[in-house]
């Protein structure tokens, strides 16, 4: 873990998920939390020993790889927590993330470790879209859902973190099939990001980016080209395929092998995703087909 600085008052702890951390006139402000308590406790050891403070936390989403290190935080340092309300709700009943992977049912106890359930967290303080200031901190809130329900990039003094908004290009090599929850608010979510005026962006896997503009042209191929791909793979069979088919389709066209089925559920959500995108674009349709349900061109 590093730790870099942006600009006078920015930086961030880099690594696998990035964690930033803003100062002004005496006053700390962290950006997510890593992914559980080992993450935060070297980010609490590098503030201690630079002597740098820490007074408030803001979460940009509930994904166990920003928030799983809330709840020590907290703990240990009784730092207030701010986050979307959306969000929020998932912080403080986190078995809601294996649940919905689940098609609502319990989940299996397999489903239920640190990279899908984070510890329990309860938010002090709802962060909702636009401006806004915390202690000296003044901040635009700004509406990235669709990797989540209601992600929130948090731009201040020019820099952005942009969480999960866009992935860096080792990490959308590695992943393949980002995850996401909604094809099309990710899309809106990146082509907002194109706009945003600010002096360089950091996003929650990858490295500083002082342009955008070709990072996240990167992001939405990747979207096009998988959303296109399903749709290729859907016109293929005249009866239609069912989302598992498809699922397993896709993973075999990019040579992908799962190991768990957390990892799985969690490309079948993105493929639900990107399906939902096509229904709505009237391109595909879904029904049931012998007590099976199936989504087929129209």
């Amino acid at each position: 873990m590093d730790f870099k600085q942006f600009s006078d008052h920015c930086f961030a702890f880099t690594g696998a998920v990035n964690i930033g951390y803003c100062l002004k006139e005496g006053k700390g402000l962290l950006i997510d939390t890593g992914l559980d308590e080992s993450a935060i406790r070297k980010v609490l050891k590098v503030l201690d020993g630079q002597s740098l403070p820490l007074d408030y936390a803001i979460i940009t989403h509930a994904h166990s790889d920003h928030f799983g290190g809330a709840q020590y935080l907290k703990e240990m340092t009784g730092v207030p927590l701010y986050a979307p309300p959306f969000e929020a709700s998932i912080m403080r009943h986190p078995i809601i993330e294996p649940v919905y992977l689940f098609n609502g049912a319990n989940p299996l106890a397999e489903l239920r470790n640190k990279f899908l359930e984070g510890p329990p967290v309860v938010v002090d303080h709802l962060l909702f879209t636009g401006k806004t200031a915390i202690g000296p901190f003044a901040i635009d809130v700004i509406d990235l859902k669709g990797h989540s329900y209601a992600q929130a990039g948090i731009l201040i003094e020019g820099i952005l973190y942009a969480a999960d908004g866009f992935f860096g290009r080792e990490t959308l090599k590695k992943h393949v099939i980002p995850f996401i929850i909604d094809a099309d608010e990710t899309l809106d979510s990146l082509e907002k990001l194109l706009h945003i005026e600010c002096k360089g962006a950091i996003p929650g896997h990858g490295p500083f980016e002082n342009d955008l503009t070709e990072i996240i042209r990167q992001n939405q191929e990747v979207h096009y080209d998988l959303r296109s791909e399903l749709f290729h793979l859907i016109e293929e069979k005249d009866i239609g395929e069912t989302i598992e088919n498809l699922t397993r389709k896709l993973l075999n066209l990019h040579n992908i092998k799962v190991k768990t089925l957390g990892q799985w559920l969690l490309f079948r959500t993105s493929v639900t995703a990107y399906l939902t995108s096509l229904e709505r674009q009237e391109r595909i349709r879904f029904f049931i087909h012998e007590n099976e349900p199936r989504v087929a061109a129209r």
